[in-house]
């Protein structure tokens, strides 16, 4: 394959980890790495040339105007998790202004980092998400509404990551991986109780295993540029009936938790919730029509079930 001139965002979070480590390892790539902190790369960027580090932060991007008119290639992963101001600023107007920097007559390709937290189960865009929405999340619906407007629109595919799994000693850890293991310690109890919920998961190296085939292969005109990044559906249930089974815990009865009963125990015992965190709670079902992972690539998936999550999150397996 021919050599890309690639820009990226993001490199020092846990996604950013899984993609820039693939693209140095396995490609011979022209990278250029914007990050507030080198200190937080994990990854050795001297590994071999034609990597570069850029030190500054994304509401400063003007000043690689000159370099973003020659990238072929950028990826966009950074986002802001911080104030209101600096969440909009970041994930809104900075994102959006790099992307109007990249040149449509040499850029083949902007892979942009959404959340399926925006989308609903058709993967549409999910309303609630623009107005009851975290900052993070009203920020991500609101970008993705501009995106069509810009010049390079035609040539951003729009990636929609489900719960992202990943991290250890020389990775950051996401979000969900940092609380697997604090779940599994309740599985004791979790065993006695039935929902009726359902997600999707996505291991950050096969999320790079993706996107690696991205760059490669951009998608062609009329195919499918907004991807749902995930496996196939796994019920509350089924998660629970797997951690049961890896930790050898009979499961003797099970209780239904309604959406009743839980909504009765947060108000007896006053739990204060925000508006997504109830919605989320009585959607349940944050599944999607149609998911992507490496296997629809032809390409082997590292993580592809629940007890596959668990072993890779550390959780010790009992016989």
């Amino acid at each position: 394959m021919t050599s890309k001139r690639i820009f990226v965002t993001g490199a020092s979070g846990c996604i950013g980890h899984y993609v820039v480590e693939a693209l140095i390892q396995e490609t011979n790539h022209e990278l250029f790495l914007l990050v507030r902190n080198p200190d937080k790369l994990k990854f050795d960027y001297h590994a071999r040339p034609g990597i570069t580090i850029l030190q500054a932060d994304m509401r400063q991007i003007e000043q690689f105007s000159d370099l973003l008119k020659t990238i072929d290639c950028a990826i966009l992963i950074a986002t802001a998790w911080g104030g209101p101001q600096e969440v909009y600023d970041v994930n809104v107007v900075k994102t959006l202004r790099l992307l109007s920097l990249l040149d449509p007559n040499v850029c083949q390709q902007a892979i942009y980092f959404a959340t399926a937290s925006i989308l609903d189960r058709n993967n549409e865009p999910l309303k609630e998400a623009e107005t009851i929405g975290t900052d993070y999340i009203r920020s991500k619906y609101a970008c993705f509404q501009q995106l069509g407007k810009l010049k390079l629109a035609p040539r951003i595919t729009t990636l929609f990551p489900t719960l992202l799994l990943g991290g250890g000693p020389d990775k950051p850890e996401s979000h969900i991986s940092s609380g697997i293991v604090q779940v599994a310690n309740w599985a004791w109890l979790l065993r006695f109780l039935k929902t009726d919920g359902s997600f999707h998961f996505i291991h950050g190296k096969d999320v790079a295993q993706i996107v690696r085939h991205l760059i490669d292969h951009p998608p062609a005109d009329g195919e499918r540029r907004q991807l749902v990044l995930g496996n196939q559906m796994v019920t509350v249930n089924q998660a629970i009936e797997e951690t049961c089974f890896y930790l050898n815990k009979r499961i003797y009865f099970r209780i239904p938790l309604t959406p009743g009963i839980a909504n009765l125990l947060i108000a007896i015992f006053r739990i204060k919730m925000a508006a997504w965190d109830r919605f989320s709670m009585n959607y349940r079902h944050f599944t999607h029509r149609y998911v992507v992972s490496p296997e629809t690539f032809g390409l082997p998936t590292y993580c592809a079930t629940f007890t596959d999550v668990l072993k890779l999150s550390g959780v010790g397996r009992r016989r």
